[in-house]
């Protein structure tokens, strides 16, 4: 098969009627031996010719435009404009018209790469530099003059799917011949060469893109995009300033202190066999000094009193600095000196208040500082109680307590006082005088005793009373009936209204005991002779409520007869 292209084809050199004439005689020419060629045929078996050598069937996936499109294999739409010339190669069914066209399909001008000869024979000869022996999608399958399947003009076909490093599926159109979809192995219909104008890419449906701020400590992270087609492999590559960075091939990087101000750039690449990678570059701003943030601020131990060491518990940061150094400071103003993790304080520092601050810092990171609260005002030596204060009164519920404080030094102070019960703070229970009431009973009362001089540390004294109980009130009425008395009891106390507990009657030589029920009891005393006597109640108490007698007197009448 001879592919040919109009500038080597020898009519394109005629002109005026010479060429009109000789056209029509070339005609007669073709006819003429066509009719030889077929009469040659009946007694040849085979004759040496420049026509393609077809490949076996076994080889072919389609034949004929129609035919291939039915079987599902296109020809990117020539076979609707194969009358048009492109590179100025003939039109119809030629090989080199036809990659031409899908070449042009593929974004190249329609103007042939090279001047000259257009035949195949010489596409990657003009092309040698684009050409070499690695299949692509969208590559230029040649054939030199005489390579099977090619005739002596050679041949070119499109590689539309490469199945392995040694099979591939093209697609070709044969100058006077037909148009077919071929699969080519390294052992059957092999081409001379690739040549690569402008080869299938995995190309981006969506883009990639880095997320995260440029500075040193802090991730960056490329999502990859979408690619079509489907990539087997999408890879990463970090540079800086554009110097690739040793190991950086994750998706995920963190700039460290030697990128500090460079230029980072992310090259995606998507590969798929037999396409060309897909490429794309991500650049960002020039990488900011990292921060070193504060996890646990420092803080300041111990007492703010004359003559007492305070002590820097450190800070923390993330990531942890290289150095760290302190200074404290005495109401805002740093004092000359302190920059240990320690400060001994004196007399120059009563009435102030300390602070400290602490400063990270690291390669590659901007300075950190962080300060520790300040303490309350130091204080000289705390107020010393020469003589405690103490509680008078009676723990009984009416009665009334009353603290009194002991003597200090230094003499002028601030006395105030605090009530509790059991240990809590009684509401608005603040004089030095408390009355007790029903909701102490049982519980224990104390005064917590506050001496105050602003340049001195508080002294508090906590002085307890006893147990608050309360006092009953026994009433006692006795009737007399024959020879027996009964007495009925009552009991009452602040805070208990109706108490129990044990309670006994004495008359004469007679004793009866009970129990009472609410604050109540009847007692009976049988076996009395006829007399005056004397009633002695007796009540035992509870935990909360004392014990305590009372009196009265019956008269037993003698019995009648």
């Amino acid at each position: 098969m001879h592919h040919q292209s109009q500038q080597s084809h020898p009519s394109h050199r005629v002109r005026g009627d010479v060429a009109s004439r000789l056209v029509v005689a070339v005609g007669r020419v073709r006819r003429l031996a066509a009719l030889v060629v077929g009469s040659i045929a009946l007694v040849v078996t085979v004759l040496p010719s420049t026509a393609v050598t077809q490949p076996v069937a076994s080889s072919y996936l389609c034949s004929g435009y129609s035919g291939c499109q039915d079987a599902g294999y296109g020809n990117g739409g020539y076979s609707r404009v194969n009358n048009k010339q492109y590179w100025k190669m003939f039109a119809g069914h030629n090989c080199t018209n036809y990659i031409a066209y899908r070449l042009i399909q593929n974004g190249m001008p329609d103007q042939r790469p090279w001047s000259g000869n257009g035949n195949a024979e010489v596409w990657g000869v003009a092309m040698a530099s684009i050409t070499d022996q690695t299949p692509r999608v969208g590559a230029i399958a040649w054939y030199k003059a005489g390579r099977s399947p090619a005739g002596s003009s050679g041949h070119v076909a499109y590689v539309e799917q490469v199945i392995s490093p040694t099979e591939i599926i093209v697609s070709e159109d044969y100058w006077g011949g037909d148009f077919h979809w071929r699969r080519a192995t390294t052992s059957s219909g092999w081409p001379s060469g690739f040549i690569h104008f402008n080869d299938q890419v995995v190309e981006q449906t969506t883009a990639p893109t880095i997320t995260g701020t440029p500075m040193v400590g802090a991730p960056l992270e490329v999502a990859t995009g979408a690619w079509t087609p489907a990539p087997t492999a999408v890879s990463v590559q970090w540079s800086a300033d554009g110097a690739p960075i040793a190991g950086a091939t994750a998706p995920t990087y963190v700039p460290t202190p030697d990128v500090k101000g460079k230029t980072l750039t992310a090259s995606v690449t998507a590969t798929l066999d037999g396409y060309a990678a897909g490429q794309a570059t991500l650049t960002t701003a020039p990488v900011a000094p990292g921060t070193l943030q504060p996890t646990t601020l420092p803080a300041i131990q111990g007492t703010p009193e004359v003559g007492q060491t305070l002590n820097l518990a450190p800070a923390a940061w993330s990531p942890q600095p290289t150095k760290a150094v302190t200074q404290w400071y005495v109401d805002g103003a740093p004092l000359e000196g302190a920059t240990g993790p320690t400060l001994v304080l004196g007399r120059a520092q009563v009435g102030a208040r300390i602070s400290a601050r602490m400063t990270g810092s690291a390669q590659g990171y901007a300075k950190s500082r962080t300060m520790a609260p300040a303490t309350d005002v130091v204080l000289a030596k705390a107020v010393r109680i020469n003589e405690p204060s103490r509680v008078s009164g009676k723990a009984e519920v009416g009665q009334v307590l009353t603290a009194k404080a002991g003597t200090a030094r230094p003499a002028s102070r601030t006395v105030s006082y605090v009530w509790l019960r059991d240990g809590k703070r009684i509401a608005k229970a603040t004089n030095r005088r408390y009355t007790l009431r029903a909701a102490d009973l049982g519980r224990t009362v104390s005064v917590q005793v506050t001496s105050s001089n602003p340049s001195f540390r508080d002294a508090v004294e906590n002085v307890a009373a006893a147990p608050v109980t309360t006092v009953p009130v026994v009433r006692a009425t006795a009737r007399s009936r024959k020879n027996l008395v009964t007495v009925d009891l009552r009991v009452k106390a602040l805070g208990a209204p109706r108490p129990d507990g044990a309670i006994s009657v004495r008359i004469g030589d007679k004793t009866v005991t009970g129990q009472l029920t609410k604050g109540k009891e009847r007692l009976v005393v049988h076996g009395l002779k006829a007399g005056r006597y004397r009633v002695l109640v007796t009540y035992a108490g509870t935990t909360v409520v004392q014990a305590a007698t009372a009196r009265a007197s019956v008269r037993v009448d003698p019995r009648r007869r």
